[in-house]
């Protein structure tokens, strides 16, 4: 197995106690806790379809802007984690002509797996996502899915959050933190999701894996990947 490269950046903030629409506030030691995912250079300690993933200007680059993704495609870790405060920057992108025939926002969707399987002799995994995208006008960034497993979002955003909370084919920062049942999503530091898993027979660990999802041509860039593992704070 590959060894990861480990590199400390300075990114984050404070984590407890917020609820959903709650903006985070104060500064953590995650920047000396935490380490990196992705060195910006290779796909060292990732695994997936080459094709569909790529790395330019130190990022990670799902799917095509010329191709259509015949179906879901994921890129992911080789390592499982379990509680976890995991980090990263991410953007979708569309080409300049709108694929969807002339909708005023073609579907764009990705996401970011955790606690996650793959499904043996298939493209698929099994396990939750922090979705990323929209449908049709509605975003659906910070919402919580479960992927091909109970094939339904858990937890969505409040309809009250700002409606400029997403930068449209710019960066945005994506956090998700898993410690024990609960599961927290924040996006550009406002929390969208505070859920509690009730199943206990839902599985508490697994690998963290970068999607796009299958449709009209799409890029989803994901860069600054990090991770603090909290079952040893």
């Amino acid at each position: 197995m590959v060894r990861f490269s480990w590199f400390l950046l300075a990114l984050a903030v404070f984590t407890h106690g917020f609820t959903p629409g709650s903006r985070e506030a104060f500064a953590d030691d995650f920047e000396l806790k935490s380490m990196s995912l992705f060195d910006g250079d290779t796909l060292a300690g990732w695994e997936g379809n080459a094709y569909w993933f790529r790395i330019e200007d130190d990022a990670v680059v799902a799917g095509r802007l010329e191709e259509k993704i015949p179906h879901n495609e994921f890129l992911c870790t080789m390592e499982r984690f379990a509680d976890f405060d995991l980090r990263l920057e991410a953007k979708l992108v569309s080409p300049s002509k709108d694929p969807s025939g002339g909708k005023t926002k073609p579907s764009l969707n990705a996401g970011v797996q955790f606690r996650t399987k793959r499904i043996p002799g298939d493209t698929e995994v099994s396990g939750y996502q922090a979705d990323m995208g929209w449908i049709g006008d509605r975003s659906i960034w910070g919402a919580l899915y479960d992927e091909s497993r109970r094939r339904k979002f858990l937890a969505e955003p409040a309809a009250d959050l700002p409606q400029n909370l997403v930068k449209e084919n710019d960066w945005n920062s994506i956090r998700v933190r898993c410690e024990g049942p609960r599961i927290q999503i924040f996006i550009n530091g406002v929390q969208t999701v505070d859920y509690t898993e009730t199943d206990d027979t839902i599985p508490r660990d697994g690998i963290i894996g970068l999607q796009i999802h299958s449709g009209p041509p799409a890029e989803a860039h994901y860069r600054n990947i990090r991770i603090r593992n909290l079952t040893s704070k």
